[in-house]
């Protein structure tokens, strides 16, 4: 039986979506540079200050994800009947 291959199962398809995300990255940056905010606070004048924050925002809340899980998390046989052992 043949396996069906999807576009993404090309390494160089994937090589091309990365530097297609890379390059628009690196014009956000680019526009962030030369674009002129009307910023409430100081700090978001700051050169890059929405990407710094977007990723330290994101590192947050996977660490409380993390950290609710085990609050949260129902025992491994909380499903299971006594007769289905």
């Amino acid at each position: 039986m043949i396996e069906k291959r999807y576009w993404l199962d090309k390494s160089g398809n994937v090589k091309k979506i990365l530097v297609g995300l890379y390059l628009l990255c690196a014009c956000l940056l680019f526009i962030d540079a030369i674009y002129r905010r009307h910023a409430i606070l100081t700090m978001e004048n700051w050169f890059g200050f929405y990407g710094i924050y977007g990723f330290i925002a994101c590192v947050i809340l996977v660490l409380a994800a993390k950290e609710l899980r085990k609050l949260v998390a129902r025992a491994e046989h909380y499903y299971e009947d006594e007769n289905d052992r």
